[in-house]
């Protein structure tokens, strides 16, 4: 394996987000090299990306939806794949990777990625030839790996799961372990000092695959990247935002995008709407639609002003009208509306929070009688 990006997950997410936008660099010049994929895991769909994957063959990426008002409908090809292993059975190359040409470590291994496996208590993680079962556990054995062989080559990694301070996350769980494991202070100085971990938040509707490799995506697509010293990115793409404030990027995308969803939903439930009914169904009902904008404008926005931030929040929301009228993007509402109390709690109770905070500042109180409302209804839906 001989690629400068090792990315860890085969999801049709990162085929059509990270995977792309590195693709695209690579023609102009603006990305280190190709990518190398790693399956952590035995699902069966995995396994067959990873096996068309490695051909290193092109794949496509079907772009379908609304971009300022006009359609688009396109096919994009993806070429930074250039070659796709199994942790479980090419775990030696993966560590040669690791020990030789990898600069930059990027992740997306789902809602659990992040959990250790008591199975690993039993095994040694200095050990070159055991392959440990959690993907925390892989990546401190490899780092420890490239920690023997390279301590002073430069390293950024890129967890991409939908986690607030990921890398942060991911670099607290790394080094619980390897103090757990009494592995050398020298090491544990390596993952906190040298190592640098990147927060980021990634956004982009991939709505299906394409058999047996490929995508289709929203043209909207966001890689936002808190700025920090000696950070390497993958590539230099206009999806790519350096930024010294993620979270505001943050806030515009769980009290706007997600907070959007969360509201659908709340009307979905309460008012008993169909069964199969799609965002942009229920954006095509005008007096849903004029109730979603009462809350955004006059609930949400006012948010955003007290920050100073009105202009940035009104032209992400022209962006997420946009993806909410995708005709081509079957969003079901029913699939919004699982776990709708935890999301709630989640997307509409911080911004309220807020708002009280800043009114305790400001003295200017903003009328949220909707979501208020919504936070105290329906306390028993799932």
């Amino acid at each position: 394996m001989t690629q400068p990006i090792l990315q860890f997950g085969t999801s049709r997410f990162l085929q059509a987000h990270v995977d792309l936008f590195i693709s695209q660099a690579l023609e102009s010049g603006d990305a280190p090299g190709g990518i190398a994929v790693v399956q952590t895991t035995e699902n069966a769909e995995s396994t067959a990306r990873v096996a068309a994957l490695a051909s290193g063959r092109p794949y496509p990426v079907r772009i379908r939806g609304l971009l300022r008002g006009e359609v688009v409908d396109e096919t994009l090809v993806g070429r930074a794949i250039l070659q796709a292993v199994h942790a479980r059975t090419d775990w030696a190359r993966i560590r040669e990777a690791i020990c030789g040409p990898v600069q930059i470590i990027v992740s997306n291994t789902g809602d659990r990625g992040y959990q250790l496996d008591k199975r690993d208590n039993a095994y040694d993680l200095t050990a070159a030839t055991h392959v440990p079962h959690s993907f925390p556990a892989k990546l401190a054995a490899l780092l420890y790996a490239r920690w023997q062989s390279q301590p002073n080559a430069p390293l950024s990694l890129f967890p991409c799961e939908l986690l607030e301070k990921n890398g942060e996350m991911l670099r607290a769980i790394v080094v619980g372990l390897a103090s757990q494991r009494h592995l050398p202070r020298e090491f544990i100085r390596y993952l906190t000092g040298h190592c640098v971990w990147a927060n980021s938040l990634v956004d982009r509707i991939v709505s299906e695959s394409i058999i047996p490799v490929g995508a289709v995506a929203e043209p909207y697509a966001l890689w936002a990247i808190e700025r920090q010293p000696r950070l390497q990115v993958p590539c230099a793409h206009t999806s790519i935002v350096l930024t010294d404030d993620l979270k505001h990027v943050e806030q515009l995308k769980l009290f706007l995008l997600n907070l959007g969803h969360t509201f659908l939903a709340e009307r979905w439930l309460l008012d008993a709407r169909p069964q199969d009914e799609t965002v942009y169904h229920a954006m095509q009902d005008p007096a849903l639609r004029n109730e979603l904008e009462a809350v955004w404008m006059d609930e949400v926005i006012p948010v955003f002003e007290e920050q100073g931030k009105r202009e940035d929040a009104l032209a992400y929301l022209d962006e997420v009208r946009d993806r909410f009228m995708n005709p081509f993007l079957q969003h079901r509402i029913a699939d919004i509306a699982q776990n709708h109390v935890q999301k709630k709690q989640r997307r509409i109770a911080p911004l309220l929070e807020l708002a009280t905070s800043l009114a305790a500042g400001t003295g200017t109180w903003i009328p949220q009688a909707r979501l208020r409302l919504a936070t105290k209804a329906g306390s028993t839906q799932g």
